[in-house]
């Protein structure tokens, strides 16, 4: 089946829903249509719980944001980028009020503001520990009252449509009908998000399987510092609880970090302790697991903090913890680190634009230069509202000299319906394991070799079953993140240093000169 729309937006978090509403106001007689592989509420800003960091009272300006930022970036920043994004912070988060977002105020009727690793000051904005799921709820209730924009639901993006550097549009699988479409559109914009997926332990959802990232290499847009692969320190460890996220903002209210023997251990790896940014924590984490032989290590708050002001601060961890008998108002939190955040991704201008025309990236799939080598804290949510809307700024502008051009329909081939799923599942699990054991936390030169040999073999398979079975989402996705691991193990083979988020014991020190990493096919 073929459609056509003016704008397609791809995804459902925070970039794709405050795209969808922004660009409805600036170009109100386009068709713009929504997809999203799941429910729109599946996504990654929806299981966010720290919060949005903004320059909101006299304590604190955007220099000091600024210089944060450039700090946990490690070196690798684009300075223009992080100014420009910061200094827009306070006018969306207005936005985001007029659209209904309730952000928690303490006892004088103001804001609360929280304080997260990486953070000189108090600067994040938040709804309890919950403020993505508070976002995405306002966010999808004021784009189902657009009257321009349609939702697809279960619609998976299979392949885009692309020639000589130009997009036409996507191929996407209708799930429940089990057909192939092609829409085409003047402007695709993918606002897909991470990858976290493709580690054996991370704190994303499960469409976090770099999508957008593989897409638009493969239609040949440049992949900068994929290597850059965030661990978040804290992630809860029990065998039943999946992926759940231990915000950044309990260790901001006092949490402390200790063995389980009861040891405290953060003074010995930074003068910030349990505030350094996220790779010093994660490291210190891994480094003091892997001397003890101990699974796990404490977070502890109900030693620093009154049960009312750990219930009232932090309502869905206390409740989460609770199903799984850890009452955290009386007993320590076993945590591990987690993959989290993708610092790379598709090389982009602050507006999403690409190298491939009419194809833009936002949110976590982008890569603009706000991040450089390490994410600060709750800067994500605000790098999702300022390009969406920077991007819907330009979309209006460009509209009238945009034109739908057609593409012809998915050619199935002699693809026959899969009889070998199992491959798929062991796949997924090696490729997940590797990651987490050679590219993970720490690095060294012999185990980036190892993954890269087995993901060479692997991407061979999956590439043969890809064109001799029908398209399933499973498929899709292990095809998408196989793309995305590839490019992480060759982005981290280059790079001959430790800076950042990327640690390798071969090359424990920086480099003097040090710039960003660029991929782009053919490998």
């Amino acid at each position: 089946m073929k459609l056509k729309t003016d704008f397609l937006i791809i995804g459902s978090g925070i970039s794709g829903l405050s795209l969808a509403i922004y660009l409805s106001k600036l170009a109100p007689d386009e068709k713009i249509l929504l997809i999203t592989k799941e429910s729109l509420h599946e996504s990654s800003t929806y299981h966010a719980q720290g919060g949005i960091a903004c320059v909101w009272n006299n304590d604190d300006n955007f220099d000091k944001h600024i210089q944060d930022t450039l700090v946990a970036g490690d070196g690798l920043c684009d300075e223009k980028v992080v100014k420009k994004i910061i200094t827009q912070a306070p006018e969306r988060i207005i936005d985001l009020i007029d659209l209904g977002v309730e952000f928690t105020r303490n006892a004088n009727g103001e804001y609360d503001l929280s304080k997260e690793g990486g953070h000189t000051v108090r600067r994040v904005l938040h709804v309890n520990d919950q403020t993505g799921q508070s976002i995405e709820n306002t966010l999808i209730s004021n784009v189902k009252k657009l009257s321009n924009v349609e939702i697809k639901e279960n619609w998976c993006a299979v392949n885009l449509f692309a020639k000589n550097f130009r997009c036409y549009g996507v191929y996407v699988l209708n799930q429940e009908s089990e057909e192939i479409h092609n829409i085409a559109a003047k402007a695709t914009i993918l606002a897909t998000g991470g990858a976290g997926k493709i580690y054996l332990y991370t704190t994303n959802p499960d469409i976090a399987s770099g999508d957008g990232i593989a897409m638009a290499y493969r239609a040949g847009a440049t992949i900068a510092n994929m290597e850059f692969y965030q661990f978040h320190p804290t992630c809860l460890y029990h065998p039943y609880a999946k992926s759940f996220l231990i915000t950044e903002a309990m260790r901001g209210e006092g949490a402390i970090l200790k063995d389980i023997r009861g040891n405290e251990f953060m003074e010995k790896y930074h003068p910030q302790k349990e505030l350094a940014p996220r790779d010093v924590v994660s490291r210190a984490i891994d480094a003091e697991l892997k001397r003890s032989g101990d699974d796990y290590v404490y977070l502890d708050i109900a030693t620093q903090r009154d049960s009312n002001f750990i219930r009232n601060h932090f309502p869905g961890i206390y409740n989460t913890c609770l199903d799984f008998n850890i009452d955290i108002t009386k007993q320590p939190i076993p945590v591990v680190p987690a993959a989290h955040y993708c610092c790379g991704g598709v090389k982009t201008e602050i507006n999403g634009s690409t190298e491939v025309k009419n194809l833009y990236i936002i949110g976590e799939s982008a890569c603009t230069g706000l991040h450089g080598a390490n994410r600060l804290a709750s800067n994500s949510l605000l790098e999702g509202l300022v390009t969406a809307h920077e991007c819907a700024n330009t979309l209006a502008k460009e509209i009238h000299g945009l034109k739908i051009k057609e593409f012809p329909e998915w050619e199935p081939g002699n693809a026959v319906p899969s009889t070998e799923a199992v491959v798929l599942s062991q796949n997924w699990d090696e490729i997940r394991r590797f990651m987490w054991n050679y590219v993970g936390i720490v690095r060294t030169d012999k185990r980036l070799q190892r993954a890269k040999k087995r993901i060479n073999l692997l991407l061979d398979e999956i590439d043969q079953y890809y064109w001799d079975f029908k398209i399933e989402k499973n498929l899709v996705e292990l095809r998408n993140l196989a793309t995305v691991a590839k490019i992480i193990i060759v982005s981290a083979i280059s790079r001959k240093e430790s800076r950042g988020i990327h640690y390798n014991l071969d090359y424990p020190n920086k480099s003097e000169m040090s710039r960003p990493t660029t991929l782009r096919r053919p490998w």
